[in-house]
């Protein structure tokens, strides 16, 4: 039978699929851009010699690979029906043209009774190539579902390695290398949210300098995995991880899998870190339909813990617009009962005792200073000491005969439960019709163990979704934070009902420069909470300078997280210098491009903006070993341009981009840990 191409173009990257009616789509090319018109010169097979001790009927890797048809490695998919109908391999595939840059391939395996709906779009602002499967069961039995991949990317022979993140809480986005060689690697996550240890997406590099990367929008349980393959090439399966049991479709029954987002460059890794903050951007659904200049927060959890005092908030209130800070978010401690974290979650109404008349007098003190009012909430939790709890002990995840296993003192309530939904939204609701609330720090402060009598980790993560939408559309000018003890719920799936991830509880500054830079990969700086903490740090106990503090927190949604009444006239002045100099460049800090590098020697840079008028922000993490400083190599500027380099403090100088790109950029002596701004325009 004949072979026909599908082909998706966008301005730096290419797809190509092999078509034949009988079978899943063949990859046979997705990498940096072609040119219009090339296609493969022959179909796979007419390229492939039949190797010895092999089938006669060549298998190579698809869209979607299947199992027990002579496709030997990795499936997309692991089914059965009472231990029948496990093998798979489509039997018929169609193409239907969405848009110009999006496709459906549609297939049929007639044998197992399943059909199968791939959705691929190369969007051309972004150069994303977004992937999502559709399985449905067309038999007349249940199908037991262990695995359903949402994407099967093909890895060229060039790549060498891959790099992906692992962490705690307060210990984030730790990069790990592993060389890819003939052996697996996998990734997998079992927490039942995204997980301080594992994120769900990694970064490929091949011997040539271009670099892949897909992550996975999605806000639970998680596995990718990297094979080689016969042909030289891998093959890079991501998907949502399932529990036993928990995927079961009834004849009829459709499931769609969590969308991947994917992409390719010859930039680097940089040039993949570009194209995932444009396609993250388009998913963010603004108050107003556009982002508005990021306001400085100041965040009352480590000036204040549990120990809410209304005129002590009032004058943190005064002082902070003092400062020239936007926002004022209240943090754990102001509901009812709540003293420490051992009690009262899931009783979403103000603390008699504390706010004897409600929140209002402190919320309207607040917006009268001419600062927004913030409010955390922990809505998918609740502790066995609370009235919630007492009335509804059976609203918790449990497993009958097994004991609650608590952490943070706390249990998981079922949201897959309508009724606990509705509870939720009603509380929630509640609080932003009464008081003048523009935002919710949402946190989930603990993994899942146990998710109900049959697992349901996955219809936690859609109930949830759910209600954050449902509070969405009722409340439409609230902004939403994500947050997980820190960075333990960072995804592309829930960006779409939030508007700023909070990046890690640990503070420290010098721990931070590793946790935003990782951060940065994958979701750009608007969404990343950074803030000035404490000194010393309470996470690490270690001291810093408040300009480090500040200057690292510079390029992310800055923010405070301390008493700033308890500030000595210095340190109140320099942060007030700090927010001022945030609010003069977090218009450019927050678009365009983010390129990383280091220089050696503890020093690390990124720069924000385009080639022709750039912020470059110099960290150095430890004092100098080195007799002379590193000069900075900047390879993303234009070699035939000369730029105009101004550093914050001291003289402009004119150099050429070509110095800048191959020499590199002078710097002068700094401090153990300290911070630099240069701006560099072309003239």
């Amino acid at each position: 039978m004949s072979s026909t191409w599908a082909i998706l173009h966008s301005p730096a990257c290419t797809a190509i699929w092999e078509v034949r009616v009988h079978e899943a789509p063949l990859w046979r090319y997705w990498g940096p851009r072609l040119p219009d018109g090339v296609v493969p010169p022959a179909p796979l097979r007419h390229e492939r010699p039949e190797p010895s001790f092999s089938l006669h009927h060549d298998v190579p890797l698809s869209l979607f690979p299947g199992v027990g048809m002579g496709w030997f490695g990795a499936p997309a998919l692991a089914a059965h029906r009472a231990g029948l109908d496990w093998t798979h391999a489509a039997t018929r595939c169609s193409i239907e043209t969405l848009a110009q840059d999006t496709l459906r391939f549609e297939l049929i395996d007639a044998v197992a009774d399943l059909a199968i709906a791939i959705t691929a779009r190369l969007d051309p602002e972004s150069d994303v190539l977004t992937l999502s499967t559709t399985l449905t069961n067309t038999g007349k039995a249940v199908l037991d579902v262990s695995w359903l991949a949402s994407a099967c990317l093909p890895l060229p022979p060039e790549a060498h390695s891959v790099l992906s993140y692992t962490g705690r809480h307060n210990s984030e986005f730790v990069g790990v290398e592993d060389t890819l060689s003939r052996s697996g690697w996998r990734r997998e996550n079992r927490r039942g949210l995204t997980s301080h240890d594992s994120f769900p997406g990694a970064l490929v590099q091949c011997a040539d300098g271009t670099a892949y990367g897909a992550q996975l929008a999605w806000s639970g349980n998680h596995i990718q995995s990297i094979d080689w393959l016969d042909d030289g090439r891998r093959q890079w399966l991501l998907g949502e991880g399932l529990a036993p049991g928990e995927l079961r479709l009834n004849p009829g029954d459709s499931i769609t899998t969590p969308e991947v987002l994917a992409t390719v460059s010859a930039q680097g890794m940089d040039g993949v870190s570009q194209a995932f903050h444009r396609a993250i951007r388009t998913r963010i659904l603004w108050p107003g339909g556009a982002m508005s200049p990021r306001k400085v927060h100041l965040n009352t959890w480590e000036g204040f813990y549990f120990d809410h005092d209304l005129d002590a908030l009032k004058e943190l209130a005064d002082a902070a617009a003092d400062l020239g800070i936007e926002r004022f978010v209240l943090d754990d401690g102001w509901f009812a009962g709540r003293d420490d974290d051992t009690s009262s979650l899931g009783d979403w109404w103000p603390d008699p005792v504390k706010y004897p008349q409600g929140l209002a007098p402190l919320a309207h003190h607040v917006t009268g200073l001419g600062m927004e009012f913030g409010l955390w909430v922990e809505p998918e939790m609740v502790n066995p000491d609370s009235g919630l709890y007492r009335a509804h002990p059976e609203w918790a995840l449990h497993v009958d005969g097994r004991p609650l296993l608590t952490a943070r003192n706390q249990l998981v309530l079922d949201m897959s439960l309508p009724q606990v939904r509705t509870y939720l939204f009603g509380a929630i609701a509640l609080l932003l019709r009464e008081l003048p609330i523009a935002y919710l720090k949402w946190d989930h402060n603990r993994d899942l163990t146990h998710a109900g009598n049959r697992a349901s980790y996955r219809a936690q993560v859609l109930g949830t979704y759910e209600l954050m939408a449902w509070l969405r559309a009722a409340f439409p000018a609230v902004e939403i934070e994500s947050c997980a003890g820190g960075g333990g719920r960072i995804d592309a799936g829930i960006v779409a009902q939030s508007h700023r991830f909070w990046t890690s509880d640990c503070i420290d500054a010098v721990s931070r420069v590793s946790i935003q830079r990782g951060f940065l990969r994958f979701m750009p700086p608007e969404l990343m909470g950074s803030h000035v903490g404490a000194c010393p740090a309470h996470s690490t106990g270690r001291m810093q300078a408040m300009d480090f503090r500040s200057g690292v927190a510079l390029p992310g949604h800055f923010g405070v997280e301390l008493d700033v009444r308890q500030l000595d006239q210095a340190d109140r002045e320099e942060l007030a210098e700090a927010i001022a100099r945030y609010k003069r460049l977090r218009g450019q800090f927050h678009q365009g491009h983010v390129w990383q590098g280091e220089a050696g020697d503890h020093v690390l840079w990124q720069a924000h903006g385009g080639w022709h008028d750039l912020l470059l922000h110099v960290t150095r993490t430890a004092p100098t070993s080195w007799r002379h400083a590193p000069h900075l190599r900047l390879p993303m500027l234009d070699p035939a341009q000369t730029y105009r380099v101004e550093p914050e403090q001291g003289e402009a100088r004119e150099i050429a981009g070509s110095w800048l790109i191959r020499s590199g950029l002078p710097l002068p002596p700094m401090k153990g840990e300290a911070v630099l701004i240069y701006r560099l325009t072309a003239v």
